[in-house]
């Protein structure tokens, strides 16, 4: 696996340099992957990197994107809007010349329409979103101060708001919010990994060979086709 660049447009025009997790041999069958997001991109990481090497093993090329704004972006967060982040994932695979997408669950609300579309275990928006409230509604709690979802959702739409660390803006939120995936991609399912539970339901960052294994195998068959 080496760094690569790309560039990302940038909604006023131009573009910056965005960095990406590349295995590219220059072969024929070329997976773009839109990662999960906030705090499970993290906590899957490890494993999207496992089953990008073993898709390296079949014969697969794969880069993994840093979102505007996440990881190594030098982009603020807080400016960022969903038609900012479905942009730059078309010009990423446009720029690594993709064959297919692969979304991870948050990611899979940003897999780009013109390419095969593959999304393990799908999250909702909304849902990312409650999760990500909820969390924050117990560490302000703990430090002795009560907050409540329906005031936070209020304030997120106006002035935007931090969650988990992650400083959303106002549009970002209003606009995620009601995202939905894009039908026409092949569902995976963690079921359809065998046993063992989701590792972003984990306290912290792990692997699973068994599951990288499973993934990689069923990612394979589909793109091989």
């Amino acid at each position: 696996m080496v760094p690569a660049r790309w560039p990302c447009p940038l909604p006023g025009g131009g573009t910056s340099e965005e960095f990406a997790l590349s295995r590219d041999a220059g072969r024929e069958r070329r997976l773009l992957i839109v990662p999960a997001l906030f705090d499970e991109a993290n906590k899957l990481r490890r494993f999207t990197v496992d089953v990008m090497r073993r898709l390296d093993a079949t014969g697969i090329d794969s880069v993994l994107l840093d979102l505007p704004g996440c990881n190594e972006s030098l982009q603020p967060l807080h400016v960022q809007e969903p038609a900012d982040w479905l942009d730059a994932v078309t010009a990423a695979a446009h720029h690594f010349g993709a064959t297919h997408a692969l979304g991870i669950r948050g990611g899979c609300l940003f897999t780009p329409r013109h390419l095969p579309a593959l999304h393990y275990a799908p999250a909702k928006a909304s849902a990312i979103l409650r999760q990500m409230m909820r969390a924050r509604i117990l560490s302000s709690r703990e430090a002795g101060r009560e907050e409540n979802r329906e005031t936070l959702s209020e304030a997120a739409l106006e002035h935007g708001i931090t969650l988990a660390g992650y400083e959303l803006g106002a549009d970002f939120y209003r606009h995620f919010e009601s995202m939905v995936a894009n039908e026409t991609a092949t569902a995976i399912a963690q079921e359809d990994l065998g046993g063992g539970g989701g590792l972003w339901l984990r306290a912290e960052p792990d692997e699973s060979p068994d599951q990288a294994d499973a993934l990689s195998a069923i990612l394979a068959r589909a793109i091989g086709r």
